[in-house]
C-alpha cells in the first residue's frame, strides 16, 4: 500500500487455516468493521486452541479482516474512509477496501461452503444478541441456514430482507450459492460479555452441526429458554427513523416487547430551547432488535428496528 511514508508498504492481515481430514470448508470472520470486537475475540481465541487433530475438514479463521479499520477502532477504513461492507465484490485495482473485498471474494470464498461473518452493532446502536440471515429464494438452501442459525445458539436469529444493496459479504456469499450466516452480538461501542461468551460457544456449535468436529451443539439459554428464537424484519414498517438532526432519547431496551403507536423515544433539540422534543413511534408490535446509541444522530438515522416472530406464510408471500 502506498502512502507518503511508505512507496511500497503492506498491510498485514492475520489468516490462519486448519485442515485435517475430509469435510467441509468454513470461514469464521470478525472485523469487517472495526468497533465490532465480539467477532475479533472469538475468532482469534479460537484459531489460538483449535487442535488440527480434532478436526475434519478446513477452518478458515480471520479474527480482524479489516485491520486498518480494526486498529482505528472504527467502523470505516482509515485508509480511504470506505465501509468494507458496501465494497463487494470488490475491485483489485480500486481503493483499499475494494482490493481487500476483491480478494475475499475471488480467493477466498471458492474454497467455502459455510460463511459465519460476526458483526454487532458497533458505536451506532445496540442489538439483540441473534444472528442474522436474508430470505434467500432457494428453499434447501434457506432450511440448512436456519438449521445453521438454531446451532449457533444465540437467543434470536432474524430473517431480514430489504436493506442490502448487493455490495456486503452476505451477499457475494449467497451469489456463489454458499451459505451465509451473519450476527449481531452487542455494540454501543464496548465489549458484551454475554456476546462473547454466545460467540466463543456457536464457533465450536458451528463446527459440530457441519461435521468438522465430534459433539453436539450446546443451544440452551441464560433465560433457561431451549433454543434460538426465529425472528424477521419483512418490511420498512419495521424501522424506526429520525425526522431530523437531534439527541435522541431511546424508551426501551433491546428484547423490550413494544406496540405500534408505543413511544420509541424523543428527539431532543438542546441547543434551542424554545423547541420542544418530537415524538418518535414504533409503526408495528414486535420485539426491539436494534436501538440507536451515540445519542446525537442525523434526519433518517434508525433509530429503533423491530422484529417479529418468524411466519414461513408471510415470509413467503
Amino acid at each position: 500500500m502506498s502512502r507518503n511514508t511508505s512507496g511500497w508498504g503492506v498491510v498485514e492481515i492475520p489468516v490462519v487455516s486448519v485442515k485435517n481430514g475430509s469435510g467441509p470448508t468454513i470461514l469464521f470472520t470478525g472485523g469487517v468493521h472495526g468497533d465490532e470486537y465480539e467477532g475479533q475475540i472469538a475468532v482469534s481465541r479460537l484459531s489460538r486452541g483449535l487442535d488440527p487433530a480434532k478436526v475434519q475438514g478446513r477452518v478458515i479463521m480471520i479474527p480482524a479482516l479489516n485491520i486498518p479499520a480494526v486498529m482505528n477502532d472504527t467502523r470505516l477504513s482509515p485508509v480511504d474512509n470506505r465501509d468494507m461492507n458496501r465494497c463487494f465484490p470488490g475491485n483489485p485495482r480500486g481503493t483499499f477496501s475494494e482490493m481487500l473485498a476483491h480478494f475475499v471474494d475471488a480467493v477466498l470464498l471458492p474454497l467455502v461452503d459455510v460463511s459465519v461473518d460476526l458483526h454487532t452493532a458497533g458505536h451506532s446502536g445496540d442489538s439483540a444478541l441473534s444472528t442474522n440471515m436474508h430470505y434467500v429464494a432457494d428453499a434447501k438452501l434457506r432450511e440448512r441456514t436456519m438449521a445453521a442459525a438454531a446451532a449457533f445458539g444465540a437467543p434470536y436469529n432474524v430473517v431480514f430482507w430489504g436493506v442490502d444493496e448487493g455490495a456486503t459479504l452476505t451477499s457475494s456469499v449467497e451469489r456463489r450459492g454458499i451459505l451465509s450466516l451473519g450476527t449481531e452480538l452487542g455494540g454501543w461501542g464496548r465489549v458484551n460479555v454475554e456476546g462473547v461468551r454466545i460467540a466463543d460457544r456457536a464457533l465450536t456449535n458451528i463446527l459440530r452441526h457441519f461435521g468438522l468436529m465430534e459433539g453436539q451443539p450446546d443451544t440452551s439459554q441464560r433465560d433457561g429458554s431451549p433454543g434460538t428464537r426465529h425472528m424477521m424484519v419483512r418490511d420498512a414498517a419495521g424501522y424506526s427513523f429520525a425526522p431530523a438532526g437531534g439527541l435522541f432519547e431511546p424508551r426501551n431496551v433491546v428484547g423490550d416487547l413494544c406496540r405500534a403507536g408505543d413511544l420509541a423515544g424523543y428527539l431532543h433539540f438542546v441547543e434551542d430551547i424554545d423547541r420542544a422534543p418530537l415524538d418518535v413511534r414504533y409503526r408495528r408490535d414486535g420485539v426491539l432488535w436494534m436501538s440507536a446509541g451515540p445519542g446525537r444522530v442525523q434526519r433518517g438515522d434508525a433509530v429503533a428496528v423491530l422484529m417479529e416472530d418468524y411466519d414461513a406464510l408471510r415470509a413467503a408471500a
